[in-house]
């Protein structure tokens, strides 16, 4: 599932520089995920980095976009081709 940020936010801005793939931005009244850019961390930590800094807990999974671990690390591959190589045993929240 791709993160999304709900109406809770209070615009703090605290996630934004956390993202690993800069797919958190200002939106007009509070920050938004891009789901195309979105690997809930998936190659970077082994948890969710937005998640983990967010003051009001408002960065949470998106029922509605269901992902499984393949294709997240897939995205930030893609994402990060040339710029960053994942192993086979890379960070993921889903191997906790």
């Amino acid at each position: 599932m791709a993160t999304h940020i709900t109406d809770e936010c209070i615009n703090c801005g605290a996630c934004e520089p956390e993202c690993p793939n800069e797919a958190i931005s200002e939106g007009e009244e509070i920050y938004v995920i891009d789901p195309s850019l979105c690997t809930e961390c998936v190659g970077f930590h082994e948890y969710e980095a937005c998640q983990a800094v967010c003051p009001v807990e408002c960065c949470l999974p998106d029922p509605e976009r269901t992902e499984s671990e393949d294709t997240l690390i897939a995205r930030a591959r893609q994402i990060h081709a040339g710029k960053k190589e994942f192993g086979d045993d890379f960070p993921s929240r889903f191997r906790k």
